[in-house]
């Protein structure tokens, strides 16, 4: 028989999420649609922090492709993703978006956007919404664990440590949902402060590593002086991963005075980054002039230029100059650049030496975190009943394009619907 009934069960238990991104407050928001009294605590002054730097440029809100290629951008990760989309799609996004009083349009790209392209406006509908509800705020309060009273975490309810302005704060709670986030952007709020508190409890942590992030090249200071800051599109880049499988696309990066970065780096970053970590160092091929083919750069390239020097024939013949012949003499000999057979393989498949990786905190997100094996199917972590993990800190990672925001929403909104349920089997 329950112990109380469903309304007073409502009342009288609490559940504390911690962390008030995107898959902290759609978590708050599945509790509080169960009746269950929500707290959310953050660490930083506001919440959506990192949420709203992401939406500078434009927000970028979720993709318009179909599912099963939407699902198969998660990679590795696409057999455990793909349940939480089901709960939570791009579709239904767009929809939920509708409700909150926010329209959509597709870009050009596919992307989809909300139609004044914002981050803030939605934040405040939403947590205005959230309010409403009855979910309530709680900032500046940074986690550091559980209160030592609570050593047995098999306990039906879990007494949490906050370091608040006010000093330490303790408080008990029946149901927890972590929604953290990765290892990018400390300063707004993504530290990873979370991983030694888990592993103490015996929770497994895979390494927090960058994603979607630029790579280190050894540029000579002639070529970092003149070129860094510079844009290279369109080129191509092809990359080998570990298994031996080409990975090759299209569209612009940018050289920086440490190496590249950008839109097309981002999107075979774990490629290169896992080539790095098991070779120390990659070489990835660029194509400088991927709309014209091998034999009609070669015919080009190799026609007499008469008294012009190599690279404005360059620049006459296929249009290619600046950063990008930049690219040319910097990787490869003077005979090489000089040999005109030589110079259009170059220009179609140019070796590019990778060093590193920068650094994860530079990253726009991570890959890495608690994985998937050590929870159950509604995210709720085995080794500790009663605590749910949702967002970046799970283990997995996608490109950017409205990938990432799309599984942050839908493990949050798994993991509070798993809190409550855990809560009303207990009350069973």
């Amino acid at each position: 028989m329950p112990t109380s009934s469903p309304a007073e069960f409502a009342r009288s238990a609490r559940v504390a999420v911690i962390g008030g991104g995107p898959a902290g407050l759609m978590a708050a928001e599945a509790l509080a649609a169960r009746g269950l009294a929500v707290d959310v605590y953050d660490a930083m002054p506001s919440v959506g922090r990192k949420f709203l730097m992401a939406g500078k440029g434009g927000m970028n809100i979720t993709h318009s492709e179909p599912l099963e290629p939407f699902t198969g951008r998660y990679g590795a990760r696409a057999p455990q993703i793909a349940p939480l989309l089901d709960a939570f799609g791009p579709d239904a996004l767009r929809a939920w978006l509708t409700g909150l009083g926010v329209e959509t349009f597709v870009g050009s790209s596919g992307r989809v956007f909300p139609s004044d392209m914002k981050a803030a406006p939605m934040l405040r509908a939403w947590l205005h919404r959230l309010k409403e509800a009855g979910v309530r705020f709680h900032m500046r309060h940074k986690w550091t664990g559980w209160s030592p009273v609570t050593d047995d975490v098999a306990t039906a309810s879990h007494s949490l440590r906050f370091t608040t302005p006010d000093g330490e704060r303790d408080l008990t709670c029946d149901a927890i949902v972590l929604a953290l986030g990765g290892a990018s952007w400390p300063r707004l709020g993504s530290d990873a402060a979370w991983v030694p508190l888990l592993t103490a409890r015996e929770v497994p942590v895979a390494p927090l590593l960058p994603s979607n992030c630029g790579f280190e090249a050894d540029w000579s200071e002639h070529f970092r002086a003149r070129y860094a800051g510079h844009p290279l599109k369109p080129v191509a880049i092809s990359v080998v991963d570990v298994d031996g499988k080409v990975h090759n696309r299209q569209g612009e990066c940018v050289v920086t005075e440490t190496g590249v970065e950008g839109s097309l780096v981002y999107a075979l970053s774990s490629s290169i980054r896992d080539r790095l970590l098991a070779d120390g160092d990659v070489t990835i091929s660029l194509d400088l002039a991927p709309g014209l083919p091998l034999t009609r750069v070669i015919d080009e390239v190799t026609r007499p230029r008469g008294s012009r020097s190599m690279s404005s024939h360059l620049q006459s013949r296929i249009g290619l100059g600046g950063v990008k012949a930049g690219l040319l003499h910097e990787c490869l000999s003077k005979d090489a650049f000089m040999d005109p057979v030589q110079l259009a393989h170059a220009i179609k498949a140019l070796p590019l030496r990778l060093t590193r990786a920068r650094p994860v905190e530079e990253a726009i997100s991570s890959a890495g975190g608690v994985p998937f094996e050590a929870l159950d199917a509604q995210l709720m972590v085995a080794r500790v009943p009663g605590v749910f993990c949702a967002g970046e800190m799970l283990d997995w990672e996608a490109p950017t394009g409205g990938y990432l925001l799309t599984a942050c929403f839908a493990s949050g909104l798994v993991a509070g619907r798993g809190a409550a349920a855990y809560l009303e089997r207990a009350n069973a």
